[in-house]
């Protein structure tokens, strides 16, 4: 399932490319995938003009100026793919110089778009990121009024779009029991510690992992975010000293922020559009490096079960 970086990274590649695009045609395969009365979606989604894309842990909120908002949960095999056809006009320069962004690669006149169409896409990596759309995966398709398309694909068909009010979307279940996002300028080292406070019996990964405790947090960022303030996961959180907090705080915000930056991680979901991996792995320093000398120690890093997650650990650096 898709982290908070990776989600990030589908959600501000959408904002720069949908927003202003008004909807004239929803089609969908089945009522699983897109789980919405049709008389809501020919009233409050078709004639309607996206005005924001937004993202609340790893949900993302397409909004309409009809006071309806598509929920968007990718689960573990959903992809979004944007298409301009034809000859796209040139990005703004604010959007190719923009750092957080190249990661994205907003993709025009490659050798998957000969016609110069410009593409975007995020998600499993199959080839229904790069190939025609739409395929046997898509489970909903969005024409705009421009010819644009956005295509939802899903393989096992486990993630969803579903049209809210915009004003009942604080009040969904989900979005009232899930924590802080993490990486929220006011959120504080104090306010991230006190969080975890409640949850003083558990150990510190599975607090990491409880969505109710913090959002966005899954098994990659965990782990790394764990040995960079060498804290071992099967830590009681009522037994870490507040300085131990403070350094989770920063190094929980340093590494999902590097891997925004990055596009996401290489874990076996994401891909962009040219069917490229997002590059996060490559700075990885515990995750997935089980058998490798620490970067930090030399010490061998293991790993075991923690929270019923495989957990990467190095044995010096991270006591218990």
């Amino acid at each position: 399932m898709p982290e908070l970086p990776e989600v990030e990274t589908v959600c501000r590649g959408l904002r720069r490319l949908i927003v202003d695009k008004k909807v004239v045609q929803v089609t969908h395969d089945t009522p699983r995938s897109f789980p919405n009365a049709p008389s809501d979606v020919s009233e409050f989604v078709i004639g309607a003009t996206i005005v924001a894309v937004r993202r609340r842990a790893k949900v993302l909120m397409i909004d309409l100026d009809s006071q309806y908002t598509l929920l968007i949960h990718l689960k573990m095999t959903g992809q979004l793919v944007f298409i301009q056809a034809g000859h796209a006009p040139p990005l703004a320069p604010e959007v190719i110089s923009d750092a957080s962004l190249r990661p994205l690669k907003f993709a025009q006149g490659t050798s998957t778009n000969q016609s110069g169409e410009l593409r975007f896409g995020a998600g499993h990596p199959s080839d229904s990121l790069v190939n025609s759309l739409p395929d046997k995966s898509t489970r909903v398709e969005i024409t705009f009024s421009d010819g644009s398309k956005l295509f939802f694909n899903d393989q096992r068909k486990f993630g969803w779009m579903r049209l809210y009010p915009t004003n009942d979307v604080p009040n969904i279940e989900f979005m009232r029991k899930v924590g802080p996002e993490p990486l929220e300028a006011g959120f504080t080292a104090e306010q991230f510690r006190e969080r975890f406070r409640r949850r003083a019996r558990t150990t510190i990964k599975a607090a990491l992992l409880d969505q109710t405790v913090i959002a966005g947090v899954g098994n990659i960022y965990a782990d790394e975010s764990l040995w960079m303030a060498q804290i071992h996961p099967t830590s009681r959180v009522g037994d870490l000293p507040d300085t131990k907090f403070q350094q989770l705080y920063t190094s929980l915000r340093e590494v999902m922020n590097l891997s925004i930056e990055q596009g996401g991680s290489s874990n076996s979901t994401y891909r962009d559009a040219e069917g490229n991996k997002g590059s996060y792995m490559q700075y990885a320093k515990v995750f997935r490096r089980e058998g490798q000398p620490c970067y930090r120690c030399g010490t061998i890093i293991v790993k075991s079960r923690v929270a019923g997650r495989g957990t990467h650990t190095c044995p010096v650096c991270q006591v218990e």
